[in-house]
């Protein structure tokens, strides 16, 4: 657990704020009423559908990129649903599907051409930054495609746009994204210079005012602990939680958390979950935070769907943030399993979801006496069954909604895993009776890259030591997770057996196995039993209670392992 960052501590079930919590009544006593905010389930077609996709690469470019290969990815899918953008192709029954010719404009300038088979994703198409010039905003793109169909031309056109920013006058960072693979690419925290890399963050949630702001040495431990991102809140105490900070309150502690971030070399997601429906208050925090060469992202809402903020604020909030700022992400995490996910997700580069379901009564809650379904309720994990399964639920839903809505290029998800441990910590006895255990917190994690996830930041530090080193050990492994889990040229395999959650990225010759134990007792799993893998020599990446001899995958409870064959 990050040690790290500034946020206030307490924010997961904030039903006693609410009348209502993800739209549902939860009271004794209250009448049951549909919630309403369902995301729609397409339409099913009996007929082809072509889904003709395209986003740039990488967000933002900058004129340092001039002079490379820029691109726009190519989505070309056959579909049966009818999800966002989807139009009849008329493919011929047998035989190639054929191809389809494809123009990339920009604002009345053609960028490039190609040719582009049907049925595929992420096909590059490059072009030239140089035909235009950097500006603060967005280039309107449009993607146009004709088919040669067996009853003549057909034509497709698709939209997005393309961030071709200044590179900041004032030196300070600046954070991409890949479309390939959902990754952060970002230079180091120093400042110091240094080329840009990939980032899988993993890192904590943390009180500011009395834990990290009165003890800095706790971000140098963090950092020799291995955990490459500190998260950051104006927080100053449980009050904040009603009334908005001061614009300017604390603003010396401030300063000397993000300087000894930025001196141990630890990236920082800054989080206005407080100030983010107040535009003066947002305005002067990110003017504040935004030249730090440690920023790698911004956080907004936290749980709005929870609490119902309105549906705009989010979308709203990133808007001006994009307008102050334009070089960093920015991230909100939802708490619901279905109340007006679009809405909500439609303001964040970054959705993350926060299931906890450890020491958890998902279906009956204890505080307010009644039960919880999907119509009524407040158990503190919402729709949840209650098993780990409901981790990765949750994250194929979020992806899953992501591709429907036409977003799985320009967003991606993070998981929340449970990690409050401790009556010091951000536990709330109104719904959970416990905490997780260091192997359950790393089992949660690797549950969520496996369906997923490009990032691991929990809730919430201080902690309990046993999550605290169990997290350290995920944290060190992260600089060898992401070369495969992060890397676009990776094939990805999943298998799931008895529980036993498998993730496999293939990149050339080796593969990088991540597996997970989900039962509460012994397992073991021969991988000789997934296809075309091989499995030696090998060199493990992660020990949380799983251990190789031959191909057998040995766990103990909860156990988890991540191996590196070939």
């Amino acid at each position: 657990m990050l040690r790290l960052g500034l946020i206030a501590v307490f924010a997961s079930a904030g039903a006693a704020l609410a009348q209502t919590w993800c739209g549902k009544n939860y009271m004794e006593g209250s009448p049951i009423v549909p919630p309403g905010g369902q995301f729609p389930i397409p339409a099913t077609s009996f007929s082809p559908l072509l889904a003709f996709r395209c986003a740039p690469v990488i967000k933002p470019y900058l004129p340092e990129d001039a002079f490379t290969s820029a691109a726009i990815l190519i989505d070309t899918p056959i579909v049966y649903s009818e999800i966002a953008g989807t139009a009849p192709v008329g493919i011929p029954e047998e035989g190639p599907l054929g191809v389809l010719s494809v123009i990339i404009e920009a604002e009345g300038k053609r960028l490039s051409t190609g040719i582009v088979p049907l049925n595929v994703t992420k096909y590059e198409l490059s072009f030239s930054l140089l035909e235009l010039a950097p500006k603060k905003g967005i280039y309107d793109v449009t993607c146009s495609a004709t088919y040669a169909a067996h009853n003549g031309l057909e034509t497709f056109t698709a939209s997005t746009e393309l961030a071709y920013v200044p590179s900041p006058t004032d030196g300070s960072s600046v954070v991409k994204m890949d479309a390939r693979t959902g990754a952060l690419l970002a230079k180091p925290a120093t400042g110091n210079g240094g080329d840009y890399e990939t980032v899988l963050p993993v890192g904590f949630f943390t009180g500011f005012t009395n834990y990290i702001a009165a003890n800095l040495s706790l971000i140098n431990e963090a950092q020799e602990k291995g955990y490459p991102t500190a998260l950051a809140e104006r927080g100053t105490d449980m009050t904040d939680q009603i009334h908005p900070i001061p614009t300017f309150g604390n603003l010396t502690q401030l300063q000397e958390v993000i300087a000894r971030i930025e001196e141990v070399g630890m990236y920082l997601m800054y989080d206005m979950r407080w100030a983010y429906m107040n535009d003066t208050e947002l305005t002067a925090q990110v003017n504040l935070v935004k030249n730090s060469p440690a920023l790698l992202l911004w956080y907004t809402g936290d749980e709005p769907d929870g609490s119902s903020d309105p549906l705009d604020a989010a979308a709203h909030a990133y808007d001006l943030i994009y307008e102050l700022d334009g070089y960093h992400p920015v991230s909100l995490c939802l708490n619901c399993y279905d109340y007006y996910w679009s809405n909500y997700t439609a303001g964040a580069d970054i959705v993350m979801q926060d299931t906890y379901m450890i020491s958890n009564n998902a279906t009956f809650s204890s505080e307010w006496h009644t039960p919880c379904t999907p119509d009524f309720g407040d158990c503190g994990c919402d729709d949840c069954k209650g098993v780990f399964e409901d981790i990765s639920e949750r994250m194929d839903h979020f992806a899953y909604r992501l591709w429907v809505n036409g977003w799985d290029r320009s967003k991606t998800v993070w998981a929340v895993p449970q990690a409050f441990g401790d009556e010091d910590s951000a536990w709330d006895a109104r719904y959970w009776t416990g905490w997780p255990t260091g192997p359950e917190f790393v089992l949660q994690s690797a549950l969520a890259i496996n369906h997923g996830g490009t990032g691991v930041i929990a809730w919430a530090a201080p902690t309990t030591d046993d999550i605290w080193e169990y997290a350290s050990v995920l944290a060190q492994s992260s600089a060898t997770l992401k070369e495969y889990i992060l890397n676009d040229a990776a094939v990805f395999q999943h298998v799931f057996s008895n529980q036993i959650d498998i993730g496999l990225w293939t990149v050339g010759e080796k593969t990088l196995v991540l597996a997970t134990n989900l039962n509460y007792a012994n397992e073991m799993f021969d991988l000789a039993t997934v296809p075309g893998l091989k499995t030696a020599p090998v060199v493990e990446v992660l020990h949380s209670g799983a251990t190789l001899e031959g191909s057998v995958i040995t766990f103990t409870s909860v156990g988890t392992g991540s191996f590196i064959f070939g």
